[in-house]
């Protein structure tokens, strides 16, 4: 028997070997059906609660429109075909709204009006002057937000008259303090103050008596960040890491100075709010790299069931003011994100918005996954992960190992056409959580602290290594991409490991440390200190260590072709830092791609500008890591084993 056993398994490797699965016919698509989806954002009820304000990119860039909840066609509002226009809320009387604009992607967002005719005003005109939107007066007959105009490192607070539209400071900020939270009498003000990446403090600054006060007195790195006020005005709601790694939700009452745990979990809790009128209260829970939400019931302090979707996940929730209706989105990494309302008297659910391209299969897709490997020192690192329908043993795949932005940023799963569009041609893609990522706990947000492009790096390199034991990569064809953050990480791995990868693909990313940091905007004035006790300060001794790990400075050691996109009017990381990274990576004779966008800022807000970047990219992809001359895009079928 001993004997026959081994010869049965022989027989039965043979037989599969023999009768192998049919493969699966995969269709390749696209850049241009992949971004015939539409991205919708926001959502706010209009105040009879008849319609819900979006953002909507069917256009080609953001304009505001209004969706019926009733399900019938959604109406555009905006037509801009220049600069996005990001919808903020309905006047709370009547159908005009609100909405956000700069020129560009230069950051400077104005607030407008548009009219009920359609013309619209510019309700904060200063040009230099960035406005941010806060919320609306309890009666109705006001709206607050923040401006730099009076000191263009601050963001002072003003309320504006609807009736008048006649703006009113209310708090000026000569401390560099962070309005977080106000209370409905407008009496109160929750003020955050950023000492580190790692450590922040909440005060509480009272409008009537003029008084400061410090309300989270600590000893150590704690992140204190606050949310709201009760309606009564007793309690403060913020979220805490003070013992222990991940935030939690608190209270701090007002009168007694006494503070109560409200939720915890092994996950941060991202966010929480009230409904208008605290019937409800919504938790976001960041867990594991997706949203994971609860909507309590205040008077029995029981979870709302909430619907289900099938393979779905719910990405954000809001509450109406009537407390009836509840506007949903859900998506996963497969599908686009989709608006839904939900009526909790009569349990209804109903898909108000249809954003996928029907020509794109999401059989052809690949979800994400999450994984997990060990770094140089035996490190745990979290990872979001896409392989290719097509990839299998006898069908080996090239690799990209994707870096976020930050730092710490996090890569999470969602639906990205851009991403898809790379897996569905072929390419795995590993989105690294290297160490200094959010997301995993205070401890592993610090550990990349003045050592950005050392074991960060190393850490995508593991990543790379992970990659090249899988059985189905082809393990010399492996190239780093990302953006912002992640772009310098890309040029970091070509300057400083210029054999580990392949390829790289620099998104508007930092080049040059000691310029991006001396030239923040004015108005992180309240984050520089932050942003410089984790990075270094330029105009310190920390110079040298920001001089060594800029690879501007060590472009000669990069000898792999590189790409790099850019936006003309980004205010972050400026054009001159990919200039100079061109010009001295040519130098060396290796192919360089650039590709600049004179009307985009950091990052892409035009879908045609996007399309042509990505196609760029997947175009120097084929030509320089898998090996072959880029394929006319027909959307010819190709086979999976």
């Amino acid at each position: 028997m001993k004997i026959l056993l081994p010869l049965f398994a022989l027989l039965l490797v043979f037989s599969c070997k023999q009768n192998p699965q049919p493969p699966k016919i995969v269709k390749q698509y696209t850049i241009e059906e992949f971004y015939k989806t539409k991205r919708i954002s926001g959502g706010a009820f209009s105040p009879d609660e008849k319609m819900l304000l979006v953002s909507n990119d069917e256009t080609g860039i953001f304009n505001a429109w209004e969706i019926p909840v009733d399900g019938s066609s959604p109406r555009q509002l905006t037509s801009s075909s220049t600069n996005s226009v990001f919808a903020i809320s309905y006047l709370p009387a009547d159908n005009r709204i609100l909405y956000r604009s700069d020129q560009g992607g230069n950051e400077i967002g104005h607030i407008y009006l548009r009219k009920e005719d359609g013309s619209t005003m510019d309700l904060t005109p200063d040009s230099a002057a960035k406005a941010e939107f806060v919320q609306w007066s309890r009666d109705k007959k006001s709206f607050l937000y923040l401006s730099n105009k009076r000191d263009p490192r601050f963001m002072d607070l003003y309320e504006l008259e609807i009736s008048e539209f006649t703006p009113k400071l209310i708090y000026r900020n000569d401390s560099g303090l962070d309005v977080s939270a106000i209370s409905n009498s407008k009496r109160f003000v929750a003020l955050s103050k950023t000492v580190t990446t790692a450590n922040s403090d909440i005060y509480l600054y009272d409008l009537m008596d003029k008084k400061m006060k410090l309300i989270t007195s600590h000893e150590g790195d704690v992140s204190n960040g606050a949310l709201f006020f009760s309606n009564d005005e007793k309690w403060l709601y913020y979220t805490t890491d003070e013992g222990s790694e991940y935030a939690y939700l608190v209270r701090y009452n007002l009168a007694d100075e006494k503070l109560e745990k409200v939720y915890e979990t092994n996950w941060d809790v991202a966010y929480a709010y009230d409904s208008y009128n605290e019937k409800y209260r919504v938790i976001l829970v960041n867990e594991d790299g997706k949203n994971a939400i609860q909507v309590i019931d205040l008077q029995s302090n029981q979870p709302v069931k909430l619907p289900e979707f099938k393979d779905l996940d719910i990405l954000s929730v809001n509450i109406s003011e009537s407390e009836r209706l509840m506007r949903l989105q859900s998506g996963s990494s497969v599908s686009p994100a989709n608006m839904y309302v939900y009526n909790f008297e009569t349990k209804e659910l109903k898909q108000l918005t249809n954003t996928a391209n029907p020509e794109i299969n999401s059989a052809d897709l690949s979800p994400a996954t999450v994984v997990r490997f060990a770094s140089f020192d035996g490190q745990s690192i979290p990872a979001i992960y896409y392989k290719p329908v097509v990839a299998s043993k006898d069908n080996k795949v090239p690799a990209l190992v994707w870096v976020h932005g930050g730092p710490g940023g996090q890569s999470r799963i969602g639906y990205s056409a851009f991403i898809q569009y790379l897996v569905n041609h072929g390419y795995a893609v590993l989105m690294v959580n290297n160490r200094g990522s959010s997301g995993y706990g205070k401890t592993f947000f610090k550990m990349d602290d003045r050592d950005h492009g050392g074991k960060d790096l190393k850490d995508c390199i593991a990543g790379k290594d992970w990659l090249a034991t899988q059985e189905y990569i082809d393990s010399g064809k492996i190239g780093i991409i990302g953006g912002s953050y992640g772009g310098f990480m890309v040029l970091a791995a070509l300057a400083f490991t210029p054999d580990q990868f392949k390829v790289g693909v620099d998104l508007f990313g930092v080049s040059n440390w000691l310029r991006t940091l001396k030239s923040v905007p004015p108005y992180w004035e309240s984050f520089r200190k932050a942003l410089y006790d984790e990075m270094g300060d330029p105009a310190t001794a920390d110079s040298v260590m920001l001089y060594n790990t800029s690879p501007l400075f060590h472009a000669s050691n990069i000898v792999r072709p590189l790409m790099v996109l850019q936006g003309a009017n980004d205010p972050r990381v400026l054009k001159v830092e990919s200039d100079e990274v061109v010009e001295a990576v040519k130098k060396n004779n290796v192919p360089v791609e650039y590709v600049v966008f004179p009307d985009e800022g950091h990052g892409f807000v035009k879908k045609e500008n996007e399309m042509k970047g990505y196609r760029q990219v997947l175009q120097f992809l084929d030509t320089h890591l898998k090996g072959m001359e880029v394929r006319a895009a027909t959307g010819d079928s190709i086979k999976a084993n």
